[in-house]
Parts: C-alpha cells; structure tokens; sequence
C-alpha cells in the first residue's frame, strides 16, 4: 500500500516540484531511513544476530522507518528511473534500430540482475519455491523435520554451503555452545 500511495505521490507533483528534487529528497530520505533501521537492528541484535527482548513496539518502529523508505523509493527513484530516461531523448532517437532510452534504463538494470541472482533468491526461495526454480533445487537444501539446533549439519553437507561453514561452527551436541 505505502508503494502504491507513494507512486501516485510521484505521479501528482513530479512536474510541480521537478525530477532533481524528487530524485534528491527520495534519496535523502531514503538514506536516513536505511540509517535507522539499521542502528535499531544493530542496537538488538548486535553482533551475535540474537535478540530475545524485541517488543512489538520496538518492531513496528522498525516496520515505520521501512515504510519512509519504501514511500521515498516509490515517489522518487522507482517510477523517476523509468521516467527521466524516456524524456532525455529526443523522440526521433526512439524510432527502431536508433539509439534510444534503451541503453540507459539497461544500464541501471544490469547491476540489479546481476545482484538479483546472488541476494533475491537466497532471501525468497521458500515463498518462490516450485518445481520450476532450478536455483531453489542447486541452492537450497531440504530442511524439513530437521531440528532447529541440527540445521547446521545440512548446510555442513551441502555442496556449495559447506565452504562456508567451519568445523568450528558446528555445535550440535556440544552443551557448552553458546
């Protein structure tokens, strides 16, 4: 909802306030948030990731600043990135076999597909899921009815996650782990 509100946000005052300064304060804006949910996280779980005091305020705090964040993409960089470059070429450019918004909108998406394999997935690919996903089969070992505390020695065996993992990692049956 916050992306869909924030999207006509862009669409009623991009021509009354500029694409600069939509650009600038979305990214502003985007960059204090980000700045914030991170020291919040930071502040709970630290270095060890563990934090057993996290209170439904304190959360929806977090989930607020993740809004700011979503809502400065959306009015800003999100629809302004397909926007500017369409209108930074001259209609006669736009005509097949010339060069065109084409290369630049490719441009700001290559990276994203490049990143989009290694984070997106890693991140998403119980919910993707489906036999159609052959990098959910390559990446994702099968957890189920596995114990919690066992976890560890699946992706110990796996063949790719296994080099990331030390022996050292691995307390399963060490009542002294922490």
């Amino acid at each position: 909802m916050v992306m869909v509100f924030g999207t006509f946000v862009s669409i009623a005052t991009v021509d009354k306030l500029g694409r600069r300064a939509l650009f600038l304060q979305g990214g502003a804006q985007m960059l204090a948030s980000q700045l914030v949910v991170g020291t919040l996280i930071a502040l709970k779980f630290g270095i060890g990731g563990v934090a057993t005091d996290v209170t439904k305020n304190y959360a929806s705090i977090i989930v607020l600043f993740i809004c700011f964040y979503v809502a400065a993409f959306a009015w800003s960089w999100g629809p302004l990135g397909w926007l500017v470059p369409s209108e930074i070429f001259p209609s006669r450019s736009a005509r097949p076999g010339r060069a065109s918004p084409s290369p630049s909108t490719c441009s700001s998406r290559v990276p994203d597909r490049a990143l989009s394999p290694q984070v997106w997935p890693l991140l998403l690919l119980r919910r993707m899921g489906g036999d159609h996903d052959c990098l959910h089969r390559l990446l994702l070992p099968e957890t189920k009815s596995v114990p919690i505390e066992e976890i560890i020695l699946v992706w110990k065996k796996h063949w790719f996650w296994s080099k990331f993992i030390s022996d050292e990692d691995v307390h399963v049956g060490n009542s002294q782990a922490v």
